[in-house]
């Protein structure tokens, strides 16, 4: 598994830092592991399996959810 950092990860996606958070808060976004106190990480597979339900069926997938 790669891990990816907060700042790949909205490379990836095009979310802001704080959009990812909250989403990942509300179960809609891949939780991040922690790594340290002041450090986390994004598991690559999630991540990308997340973009690809997001191109697939768009935006939709997380409103859904709420």
């Amino acid at each position: 598994m790669r891990l990816l950092t907060l700042r790949e990860v909205t490379s990836l996606t095009t979310l802001r830092k704080d959009m990812i958070r909250q989403l990942a808060r509300d179960g809609k976004f891949p939780s991040p592991i922690k790594l340290g106190e002041r450090r986390i990480a994004f598991s690559s597979s999630e991540v990308d399996a997340w973009i690809k339900r997001m191109t697939e069926e768009g935006p939709r997938v997380y409103e859904a959810q709420q």
